[in-house]
């Protein structure tokens, strides 16, 4: 085949081989060898793809535990050495991306080797260590599960909770012994060797349907901003905006903001009330004197109203508030309160 980039060399049938870097996880019909060149820096490969698994029907949940199911299944190569850093690489991307979906508590486990299992006690003992020490790195409690490690190598599992407190494994980092020696993969050392590369499974989601089954359930479908299926709702007071709504929902489109038009077919309350219900985060109001000034006046479904803004700025606030996954809090104008004449004596 040659090479792949600057480091890898495949020697063999390269029908079986392409799927294996570059994408679908396939099982070879032929024997392989590959051959690592100058591996200073871990190779990745990445794929999201549906698994399929026969389930018996009584254990189907929902979408917790389905037949089919999507995974963000990764496999990294890297040398012994760089084990335990890129370890701590996974944990970390994993630690940026579940908190980010609002669950920063969750349970883990490391589980060590069951009693069949491939790769010798030195492999074992080293991997099982750089799990470990990832662990200790980040300051992370863990419990032990003895002998609950896979065959091809130990593994730190991450489980979340649902809305009621059960527990559901879904980020996962493995270590492979197998996989590597099955395709004979080797990397050239420092000493000019013919070394065997450690493969780490990862995922991040794990199952996507199930995932994403406990967020909603933990929401209850009231997602954050950020997340919302629709996150700004134009709330037209006359059909003569109609067309000065459009223009700012294209306008919000093209900075990446999910919006929607009302058919102002209602009357305001009615339509107000239909987007919270709807659990809309943001509502803004379009009036004729909005549209003569360029202004908006804006509702949060959490906070009431925040007062008047202009068109621009209020596009730009909630494009940032989506890029940094945060609420919006910024207040806008409020009118001025109608001074009372003072009764005459």
């Amino acid at each position: 085949m040659g090479r792949v980039g600057n480091c890898l060399q495949v020697r063999g049938p390269c029908v079986d081989t392409l799927p294996l870097i570059f994408g679908r996880w396939t099982t070879p019909h032929a024997a392989l060898h590959c051959t690592f060149y100058s591996l200073p820096n871990p190779i990745v490969s990445i794929l999201c793809e549906t698994a399929n698994r026969y389930e018996r029907s009584g254990t189907l949940h929902g979408l917790m535990r389905v037949r089919g199911f999507t995974q963000d299944d990764a496999h990294i190569f890297c040398l012994p050495d760089q084990l335990e850093d890129e370890i701590v690489g996974v944990l970390e991307l994993t630690e940026t991306i579940l908190s980010r979906f609002g669950f920063d508590k969750y349970d883990i486990m490391l589980s060590t080797r069951p009693e069949k299992s491939v790769g010798g006690d030195e492999i074992w003992e080293a991997a099982t260590a750089a799990l470990e020490g990832a662990l200790k790195k980040k300051g992370w409690e863990y419990g032990v599960d003895e002998g609950g490690g896979a065959f091809y190598g130990p593994k730190i599992d991450l489980k979340i909770r649902d809305a009621i407190g059960r527990k559901w494994q879904c980020s996962t980092v493995q270590c492979d012994f197998n996989l590597p020696e099955r395709f004979e993969l080797e990397y050239v050392s420092a000493e000019g060797t013919r070394e065997r590369p450690i493969m780490v499974h990862r995922a991040i989601f794990g199952s996507l349907e199930r995932f994403f089954g406990i967020l909603i359930e933990n929401c209850a479908g009231d997602f954050p901003y950020w997340l919302a299926p629709t996150q700004l709702k134009l709330l037209p007071v006359t059909d003569a905006v109609q067309d000065f709504c459009q223009d700012i929902a294209q306008q919000a489109k093209k900075m990446g903001i999910r919006v929607e038009v009302d058919r102002g077919n209602e009357r305001l309350a009615k339509q107000i009330r239909t987007a919270e219900q709807a659990r809309i985060p943001i509502m803004a109001v379009v009036g004729m004197q909005e549209m003569e000034s360029n202004t908006l006046a804006v509702r949060s479904r959490k906070l009431g109203d925040l007062g008047s803004f202009g068109v621009r700025d209020l596009l730009t606030e909630l494009a940032r508030c989506s890029d940094e996954a945060i609420e919006m809090t910024t207040m806008g104008e409020k009118p001025a309160p109608e001074e009372k004449e003072e009764a005459s004596e």
